[in-house]
């Protein structure tokens, strides 16, 4: 297996854009990173305190500490209804390096991974960094970017080892019904060789219109789950990404892999941040309704100035807290829009080719609702200008 340099994230480059411009004085409406505006739970903040003054924060296991990964297990049985043993699950500095263990840990030399589009921006570089082939599928607005069963199975060749599945979607916000889930799942079954990865980092922040209940394909289709890799942490729903806590739970010959590479790397991540994270899983979750509240209140805000514009076209997002909006007209250029929008708007969004769709971009709706409100503003006004 080789291992190549990847390029920089696009996204974290853009954000250290719109930076340099506010620290040169610009007044800059930042709407790229996927980072939440809230504070960690206050009942979080004073575990971390608590453990600074009682404990000793020594290494912990490379697997996690046993806490917390009795946390885990609870929450996933508590909040999803499965079940995971001790020694199904892995903690990480966070679900992003989850990711890239887990491809490290199982891809060989020009193994494909299939990643629909749009898809979160360093799926495409984790894989290539590991040896393997993003194999890349198109999911089109009118489809609200979703897979569908018959591009699944076009893509699957004999070399595939995995499919990312990561619903609610960065950057889409997209879901599953559990009907097109078993669809995607009767496709796999006659495939054994694929593994799945169930990117679920965004699964509390759901509100879907139709009140439907957060579906994951291991729920829906069992028969599947020594194959699957679920991923979460408490970045998003829990607002603590600097914390940087996130897990892998699945087959335990894949697990162990992953924590023997965690062992050889950094180790662990942060003692206090684990006590703190085992905290946020175990303590009071009424603060995930209150949020996706605001969430779902700025996404609505955001939407209805956006779709005021003619040439843009923008799916209404059931989780996550992205927008998409794709360009209609003659000039279709995401990464034009995103560096005029920056240079001449003061407002900064991430292009679309960051997520494999270069007629789109993404702004972020977890941010203050007035900038967010004068953001949109300046965005529909500059493409009114510009792109008729």
């Amino acid at each position: 297996m080789s291992i190549a340099l990847p390029p920089p994230s696009p996204i974290l480059a853009m954000a250290k854009r719109a930076a340099d411009l506010k620290a040169a004085g610009h007044k800059i409406i930042d709407l790229t990173l996927g980072e939440p505006d809230f504070n960690a739970p206050l009942h979080v903040i004073e575990a971390a305190h608590s453990a600074l003054d009682t404990r000793k924060l020594g290494y912990s296991p490379a697997s996690g500490l046993p806490e917390l990964r009795k946390a885990i297990s609870s929450a996933f049985e508590r909040d999803r209804g499965l079940h995971y043993r001790d020694d199904e699950i892995a903690v990480g500095c966070g679900a992003k390096q989850i990711i890239f263990n887990a491809f490290l840990a199982s891809i060989e030399s020009g193994d494909e991974v299939i990643i629909p589009t749009p898809y979160w921006a360093s799926y495409p570089d984790m894989v290539g960094a590991c040896g393997g082939k993003p194999v890349i599928v198109d999911c089109s607005l009118m489809d609200s970017f979703r897979l569908k069963p018959e591009q699944l199975k076009a893509a699957i060749t004999a070399r595939t080892r995995w499919l990312i599945i990561n619903a609610p979607g960065n950057p889409s916000g997209v879901t599953y019904s559990a009907e097109h889930l078993q669809a995607l799942g009767d496709v796999l079954l006659k495939y054994p060789h694929v593994m799945i990865m169930s990117d679920d980092i965004y699964a509390h922040i759901h509100f879907p219109d139709d009140g439907q209940s957060f579906n994951t394909l291991i729920k829906v289709v069992p028969q599947l789950r020594d194959r699957i890799l679920t991923v979460d942490g408490v970045s998003k729903a829990y607002a603590m990404t600097g914390w940087r806590v996130g897990w892998g739970a699945g087959p335990k010959s894949l697990i162990s892999r992953m924590i023997a590479i965690q062992s050889q790397n950094c180790t662990q991540t942060s003692t206090l941040s684990q006590l703190a994270a085992a905290q946020a899983l175990l303590g009071p979750q009424h603060c995930l309704k209150e949020r996706n509240d605001i969430y779902r209140e700025r996404r609505d805000i955001a939407l209805s100035i956006l779709k005021s514009s003619a040439l843009l076209a923008v799916n209404t997002p059931d989780g996550a807290f992205y927008l998409f909006p794709k360009l209609i007209g003659a000039r279709n250029d995401g990464d034009g829009v995103a560096n005029e929008l920056l240079h001449h708007y003061n407002v900064a969004v991430v292009p679309g080719s960051a997520f494999g769709v270069p007629d789109a971009f993404r702004l972020s709706f977890a941010t203050d609702t007035q900038a967010l409100i004068e953001g949109c503003k300046r965005i529909v006004e500059y493409i009114g200008k510009s792109h008729r």
